[in-house]
């Protein structure tokens, strides 16, 4: 009788953890706001953030959601309708070349782009703005990835279906080559 009520009590609490509960990956990101109205660009510090949600297609759930954070942060420091952007990878040496490049782009000593604007680049630390991990409730999670699977499945269907040597919707490069809206959102 022991034994039994400690199997059930053992099953009910598995059966009561979070459906995503796999799906919750550890990311690099850093965060870029700039405004129309100001020539001060913003950078945060490349952060780790270990309770971010991302599907089994690579997508990372709620990307806007992160950059709204840095946007709400800006607003703090009274840079209005500031425009945000949140990089991400699972690999931070991939993400450290992406955020040289772009502050290289901004920066004063940009040579090449005989350009008349010059922009202020003020960098956030760790200690100033940090992003919090997203992730959605059990429900949702359900939906996503119940969605994902549907278009799997509707993917393999079209390939069987195609003439040989033709693969519809198969596209190279650009923001569906695998890494979706991620290290370069």
């Amino acid at each position: 009788m022991r034994l039994r009520k400690l199997i059930i009590a053992a099953l009910a609490s598995v059966a009561m953890q979070p459906v995503f509960a796999g799906n919750i990956s550890k990311v690099y990101m850093y965060g870029f706001g700039a405004s129309f109205n100001d020539s001060t660009v913003y950078f945060t510090d490349i952060q780790e953030v270990d309770s971010a949600w991302v599907g089994k297609q690579g997508f990372l759930y709620s990307r806007d959601n992160y950059s709204y954070q840095l946007r709400d942060y800006l607003e703090k420091l009274h840079m209005e309708h500031a425009t945000c952007v949140t990089t991400w990878s699972k690999d931070r040496k991939d993400l450290e070349k992406k955020l040289l490049y772009m502050k290289k782009k901004y920066s004063f000593t940009n040579t090449k782009k005989k350009s008349k604007l010059h922009y202020l680049i003020k960098d956030l630390s760790i200690n100033e703005f940090q992003f919090k991990g997203i992730y959605p409730d059990d429900e949702t999670a359900n939906k996503i990835e119940k969605n994902a699977t549907e278009a799997k499945k509707n993917n393999k269907k079209r390939e069987r279906m195609a003439p040989k040597g033709e693969r519809p919707n198969h596209r190279k490069g650009g923001m569906m080559d695998g890494q979706g809206n991620g290290p370069m959102n």
